[in-house]
């Protein structure tokens, strides 16, 4: 089964801190929505408020249109799975995943089954024997995954669960979890601070800043057309440039008042709206692309930074004549 979350209104405060302002937030039934912001933007108060790990200061949760208030963890029909994965070192794998259905009073047989589906599920079929320590740290998340879904959650909570994870196995995993989504039809809510991340899971991305959301919509739209200038800066390398009358450092720019957003990667010499000559400063070649630093010859106080083609050859002092492909005022 799977559920939608409607917060409405809610607030949180700890104390004299308020860590969420008035937050109100839809999640569809089978949506995969990432929860994306910096350490202490709100959003892991706002996925254990969906979890009942705590009870907001104000405003409601609802899961499946029932009100949670007083409702307790074990109670919701959520799961949760944590950074730290907390598989017990004793069991077997199959035990771990059966464990919640043990607690329900779920019998051995059936509990037993319905583990060996579940890491089938996650890529480990046939392991149910083996126990958490002769796991990598990828196969251990996949063993906290398949736990968490055994008990057929509405909803999945996932607090940074690839955070331990190298670069490599934790891009690996995001596909995975991906295509877990895709396969059970749950309702996934993901906490993490990774841009890229977001990016490569979400259906839709929620940017939380200062308790507040900034920003929502899917991935190329959020980073595309961020609605803050927060948020444009936190997706990714953004370049800033202040137009008031039509003027700017650059000269005259037939844009709207506000402040000019370009990414990196939407400078180059072929660019509709024109930047002018600009110097290299400097450049290092990234694998996909080249990065280079380079100062406008009309503002050489500025420096904008630009994401050339691979095969790209620049060098130092050398004039490059720029546009941009694309833009957001802000």
């Amino acid at each position: 089964m799977t559920a939608g979350v409607s917060v409405r209104g809610v607030s949180q405060r700890y104390g004299g801190a308020l860590a969420l302002d008035d937050v109100s937030l839809e999640i569809m039934a089978g949506e995969f929505v990432v929860l994306l912001g910096p350490s202490g933007c709100g959003k892991t108060t706002l996925l254990n408020l969906i979890g009942g790990f705590a009870e907001p200061t104000r405003g409601q949760v609802l899961i499946g249109g029932k009100d949670m208030a007083g409702v307790a963890p074990k109670e919701r029909p959520t799961t949760t799975v944590f950074q730290d994965y907390a598989l017990f070192p004793h069991m077997s794998l199959a035990e771990n995943v059966g464990f919640g259905l043990r607690m329900r009073g779920v019998a051995k047989a059936e509990r037993m089954a319905r583990a060996e589906e579940m890491l089938a599920l996650v890529g480990l079929d046939g392991r149910g024997d083996r126990r958490p320590h002769e796991l990598s740290g990828g196969q251990r998340q996949r063993v906290a995954l398949a736990r968490a879904l055994a008990v057929s959650p509405d909803v999945l909570l996932l607090d940074e669960p690839l955070g331990a994870l190298d670069l490599k196995l934790r891009r690996a995993m995001q596909d995975e979890l991906k295509a877990i989504q895709r396969r059970v039809g749950t309702t996934f809510v993901h906490v993490t601070h990774d841009q890229e991340e977001a990016m490569g899971i979400a259906d839709r991305i929620v940017v939380m800043n200062g308790g507040k959301i900034e920003d929502q919509g899917p991935p190329r739209e959020v980073y595309m057309r961020p609605k803050s200038l927060f948020a444009a800066g936190f997706m990714g390398e953004v370049n800033r440039i202040k137009v008031k009358g039509g003027v700017s450092a650059l000269g005259m720019m037939a844009v709207p008042d506000g402040v000019l957003c370009i990414r990196p990667e939407a400078i180059s010499t072929a660019g509709a709206l024109r930047l002018g000559p600009c110097r290299v400063r400097d450049a290092a070649f990234f694998g996909g692309y080249v990065r280079a630093h380079v100062v406008p010859v009309a503002a050489p106080d500025m420096v904008l930074v630009v994401h050339l083609p691979q095969g790209a050859e620049v060098a130092e002092g050398q004039v490059l004549d720029l546009g941009a492909s694309a833009h957001v005022v802000l």
